[in-house]
């Protein structure tokens, strides 16, 4: 799934693309796609694009009459840009994957889905209250003090992996950067937020600010460059997401895996368990209710 760094990326390519110009066509093949109704969603079209947004892991495109363009990529939806071409003519979205086309002067926004399940969304909302409605409330961690940080992270007794990819605590991190912040900070993803010392807080805030500042810089730099083809949350720079039985950049220690409902936990148990592998079961036991049973519930969670 697309976060922080990945979104950031893409609205820094888009803003060049099509901030101050006119949306005009919207095209939808996949109608689980739009999630609203009311406005219509034809209502954007002509509109010009006047600033982008991100709220977590949803890009909002930000127009004339209060109105809000917010979609989110969820786990398998990525973007694409397509230049105009006066003799083919607009991008074609034919097939399965292609779910729509957001048609400007310059070229075609393309929306993509792999796989079979239906789950980025599409919506059209009106005022900064509805928008808001959409906003699960995480804080933006780069915008944070420590004393700040700590306080979003001991205010409930959660493990280190859950309040990390907890949408209502901290904004825009999932599964792939958070396995990078605990393994950076050398902390075992089933550490409990309010077991931890002083020092450990001060140690995790700081590799979560310069992990998520490294890779988006890092994105943004290329986004200047081209338009982000290729994103995809597993990346061989990475020290431990995705990286399953392939040797630890610190210590070369087997990454070793924890996998609970839809998630996965990629960790380093000489660097961050102090040599213990954990079991699927520890972590079930650990979660509970607590986790949710799927990604989109996940992704659904809203601050009460």
């Amino acid at each position: 799934m697309p976060e922080l760094p990945d979104i950031t990326a893409y609205i820094t390519a888009l803003e060049s693309r099509v901030v101050g110009q006119p949306l005009e066509a919207v095209r939808i093949s996949s109608p689980l796609l739009l999630r609203t109704a009311v406005p219509r969603i034809e209502t954007i079209e002509g509109k010009t694009v006047r600033s982008l947004r991100r709220i977590g892991k949803r890009i909002v495109f930000v127009f004339d009459a209060d109105l809000f363009l917010v979609l989110h990529l969820m786990i398998a939806g990525r973007l694409h840009w397509r230049e105009f071409d006066a003799k083919k003519g607009r991008a074609k979205i034919g097939g399965r994957q292609n779910l729509a086309a957001f048609d400007f002067p310059a070229g075609s926004l393309v929306l993509t889905e792999a796989g079979s399940k239906r789950r980025a969304s599409l919506h059209l909302v009106q005022g900064e209250a509805a928008l808001t409605e959409l906003d699960p409330g995480g804080l933006e961690v780069l915008t944070l003090t420590p004393e700040t940080f700590k306080a979003a992270l001991t205010a409930e007794n959660r493990t280190l992996k859950r309040a990390f990819t907890d949408p209502r605590v901290f904004s825009g991190i999932g599964n792939a950067y958070s396995d990078e912040i605990l393994h950076a900070a050398q902390l075992s993803p089933l550490l409990q937020t309010q077991k931890m010392t002083q020092e450990q807080i001060e140690r995790l805030f700081g590799a979560t600010v310069t992990t998520l500042k490294t890779w988006t810089e890092r994105f943004n730099a290329e986004a200047e460059k081209a338009f982000p083809e290729k994103v995809t949350a597993f990346r061989p720079e990475m020290a431990a997401h995705g990286r399953y039985q392939q040797p630890c950049p610190r210590c070369g220690s087997p990454i070793q895996r924890i996998r609970y409902a839809d998630n996965e936990t990629n960790y380093c148990p000489t660097c961050q368990t102090s040599g213990k592998v954990l079991a699927d079961r520890s972590l079930s036991r650990l979660l509970g209710s607590d986790w949710p049973r799927t990604l989109d519930e996940l992704e659904a969670l809203h601050k009460k």
